[in-house]
C-alpha cells in the first residue's frame, strides 16, 4: 500500500458523520473561551425590557377602562414572571450550543434537550415561587404565594400551587422562551460548524495542492536528471574530459536541487543561476553550435516564479530546435513585467513546429510543468506556444506577481 506523508487519505476520505462530530468537538473549546458574562448580561437586558414592555402594554390596555392597579403592580407582577428564566437562560444556551441536534444523534441530543427544557419550565417555577405572584387564583380573585419564608415557620412549601402553575406555564416556557433561546444556541453552533468546515476544506484543498506538486516536482528533477547523463554518456565515448566537465557541472546542478528541495517557489534569479548551470552542460555538448540570449531586466529578477519553471522549457528547445539543426543554435531567455503579471519567453531558432501540432514539440517535462502551473495559478496563467519570428518556436509565459493560492499560508482559526 502507498505511505500517505501528507495524512490527506485520513482527512480526505473521512466519513461525514467523523468530520461533522470532529467539528462538535472543536466546539466546546471556543465556547468556554467565550465570555460567558455577555450571555449574562444580554439574558438580563432581554427580559428585563420584556417585563418593562409587558407592563406598559398591561398599564395602556387598562387605563381606558378605569381599572385601578397602578403601573408599579403591574411592573412587579411582569418582572416576577420575567426575571426568574435569566439563571437558567445561560445553561440552556449553553447546552444547545454544545449538544445540537445533528442526524447520527438526533434522538439522544432531542432527549437531553427536552429534559433541559423540563429543567428550565421547573426553574422558573419554583424562583417565581417565592414572589407574591406564583399563581392567580380565580375563585379567591388574588394571586398565591407558593412559597413563603420566615422566622417563626421556617420555609413553607405549597405543592399544590406550585404544581398547578407548572402545568400552566410549562407550554409557554417550553414552546416560546426555552425553543428561542435553544434555537439561537444551534444557529451558533452550526454557523461555527459550518465556518470550520470551510477553514478544514480550504486546508485540505491547500495540502492536496502541495501534494500534487512535490509529486510532479519528484517527477520532474529525475527527469532531467536522466537526460543530462545520456548526454554524458554519449560524451563519454569521444570526449572523456568534456564528460568529466559535465559531471562536475551535473554535481553543482545537483547540489542546488537539493538546497531548494523544500522550496516550490524561487526567485527568478534563483531559477537563472540554476538555468545557468544546466545551460553551461548543454554547451559543452555542442560547443559552439549554442548560443544563449538573454534579455531580463533587473526589476523582473525579483519576482517569485515556479521552481524548475524554467529549464524543462529551455531544455525542449534544446531537444526540439538546437538538436535539430547543423548551423548555430540560438535560445532566447526573455522576462518583462506587464500589467498582468510576469511574461516569460523562450525562443529558438529550429526547425519550428511541426504541421501535426504544437503538442509534437512538447516533451514529459513541458507537459508536467503546464499540469504544476494549473495546480498552483488555476485559470491565472497562459503558456502558448507559436512559430518564432526566427524560424523556430516560441513559448509564452503569463504568470501572476501574486503569491499562488495553492501555496498561500493557510488561515488561522
Amino acid at each position: 500500500m502507498a505511505t500517505d506523508p501528507w495524512g490527506l487519505r485520513t482527512q480526505i476520505g473521512a466519513p461525514a458523520a467523523e468530520v461533522r462530530a470532529h467539528g462538535t468537538r472543536e466546539l466546546w473549546p471556543w465556547l468556554k473561551a467565550q465570555p460567558m458574562l455577555q450571555v449574562w448580561s444580554i439574558s438580563i437586558a432581554v427580559f428585563t425590557a420584556l417585563a418593562v414592555a409587558l407592563a406598559v402594554s398591561d398599564y395602556l390596555s387598562e387605563a381606558p377602562m378605569g381599572l385601578s392597579n397602578r403601573f408599579a403592580s403591574l411592573l412587579a407582577l411582569q418582572l416576577s414572571d420575567n426575571l426568574p428564566y435569566i439563571p437558567m437562560t445561560p445553561v440552556a444556551y449553553a447546552v444547545a450550543l454544545r449538544y445540537p441536534l445533528q442526524r447520527e444523534r438526533w434522538g439522544q441530543r432531542a432527549l437531553l434537550l427536552l429534559a433541559v427544557g423540563i429543567a428550565f419550565t421547573a426553574s422558573h417555577v419554583l424562583l417565581r415561587g417565592f414572589t407574591p405572584y406564583t399563581l392567580w387564583n380565580p375563585q379567591l380573585k388574588h394571586w398565591e404565594r407558593a412559597i413563603t419564608v420566615s422566622w417563626a415557620h421556617g420555609l413553607q412549601v405549597q405543592w399544590s400551587v406550585l404544581t398547578r402553575c407548572f402545568i400552566s406555564n410549562a407550554l409557554i416556557d417550553l414552546t416560546f422562551v426555552y425553543l428561542s433561546i435553544a434555537l439561537v444556541g444551534h444557529a451558533v453552533a452550526y454557523h461555527h460548524s459550518f465556518r470550520q468546515g470551510e477553514l478544514r476544506k480550504s486546508q485540505l484543498e491547500s495540502q492536496l495542492a502541495r501534494a500534487r506538486l512535490e509529486a510532479l516536482r519528484s517527477q520532474l528533477q529525475p527527469h532531467f536528471l536522466f537526460n543530462t547523463l545520456n548526454s554524458i554518456s554519449s560524451l563519454m565515448m569521444t570526449d572523456t574530459r568534456a564528460a568529466d566537465r559535465m559531471m562536475t557541472l551535473l554535481s553543482d546542478l545537483l547540489r542546488k536541487s537539493l538546497a531548494s528541495d523544500a522550496s516550490q517557489l524561487v526567485s527568478l534569479a534563483e531559477e537563472l543561476l540554476f538555468v545557468d548551470t544546466y545551460l553551461a552542460i548543454e554547451t559543452i555538448r555542442f560547443e559552439e553550435r549554442l548560443q544563449v540570449v538573454r534579455d531580463i531586466p533587473a526589476e523582473t529578477l525579483d519576482a517569485q516564479v515556479p521552481y524548475l519553471l524554467l529549464q524543462p522549457l529551455i531544455e525542449n528547445a534544446v531537444r526540439h530546435g538546437v538538436a535539430r539543426i547543423t548551423s548555430v543554435g540560438r535560445i532566447r531567455i526573455a522576462a518583462r513585467r506587464t500589467a498582468q503579471g510576469l511574461e516569460l519567453c523562450i525562443a529558438d531558432n529550429g526547425p519550428g513546429i511541426p504541421a501535426t501540432g504544437a503538442t509534437r514539440r512538447g516533451g514529459l517535462g513541458l507537459r508536467m510543468t503546464e499540469e504544476r502551473l494549473r495546480n498552483l495559478y488555476g485559470d491565472a496563467y497562459s503558456l502558448q506556444i507559436r512559430e518564432s519570428a526566427e524560424g523556430g518556436a516560441d513559448v509564452r509565459l503569463l504568470i501572476p506577481l501574486t503569491a499562488p493560492l495553492a501555496y498561500s499560508a493557510p488561515a488561522e482559526a
